[in-house]
């Protein structure tokens, strides 16, 4: 990605965490695990990282120390949802519910703070899940966003699940800094020009990296039960270590 051109990466706990540890992304992967992962993976590119922080793991006193581990490894930025801790649930699932604008509020503050005690530089990203959470909707995403901007002070803000490019629009027009959406359950991807066209700052195509990996792992071993080390060379690869399966 790095090599492509590519100006940033993000670590999923859904993607990127949930395929390492085989854990689904209900809140289940540890702090101590997401950074074990992002140290790693922010090791071996000089490109900037951004780690999925979940709820933050915690209150203010756990966000704190999340913020500065992730610092400390050279992660440039964390994204923080504000569902609430004890359901948490998957991107795109149902029954998500957020937590209140006082306790999103603080949850942001908390981490603005830690990146002023150690890095100005550092980013951090809200992740708004009010669009369609059981206790939100369009109008409730809406005031979040300008809160989470005006109030906590976050760098960057995302609107996770629009319907549609219309809603983009009214976000881009209550949002005076940095925004981005994620697909949600608008009909199509959108292209890097109209993502521009609409006034976002980022493309937000985390995912297909992965899905295109794993596709290409699936197709060479449909072939090597009966191919067995010849799939390699059809691949235009060397192949295997000798005495390896």
């Amino acid at each position: 990605m790095e090599a492509a051109g590519v100006e940033a990466a993000f670590i999923g706990t859904g993607i990127t965490g949930g395929r390492y540890t085989g854990l689904s992304d209900t809140g289940l992967i540890t702090a101590t695990e997401a950074l074990w992962i992002a140290k790693y993976i922010a090791g071996a590119v000089s490109f900037p990282i951004i780690l999925d922080g979940d709820t933050g793991h915690g209150g203010p006193p756990a966000i704190r120390r999340l913020v500065h581990e992730c610092i400390r490894i050279g992660l440039a930025g964390i994204r923080l949802d504000d569902q609430e801790i004890e359901a948490k649930r998957g991107t795109q699932s149902s029954g998500i519910s957020i937590v209140s604008r006082e306790h999103a509020v603080e949850r942001y503050q908390a981490a603005v703070a830690a990146k002023h005690e150690i890095d100005p530089d550092f980013v951090v990203m809200a992740q708004c899940y009010a669009r369609d959470a059981v206790n939100g909707g369009m109008d409730e995403l809406l005031l979040r966003l300008r809160l989470y901007e005006e109030e906590a002070k976050v760098d960057w803000v995302q609107f996770e699940s629009p319907h549609s490019v219309e809603e983009v629009k009214r976000a881009r027009a209550v949002v005076k800094g940095p925004l981005s959406a994620m697909r949600g359950k608008l009909p199509k991807t959108l292209t890097i020009e109209e993502h521009a066209a609409i006034g976002l700052n980022a493309a937000w195509y985390t995912g297909w990296p992965s899905s295109v990996m794993y596709a290409a792992v699936r197709s060479v071993m449909k072939d090597y039960p009966t191919k067995g080390p010849a799939v390699f060379y059809d691949l235009g690869s060397p192949g295997p270590e000798p005495g390896t399966r």
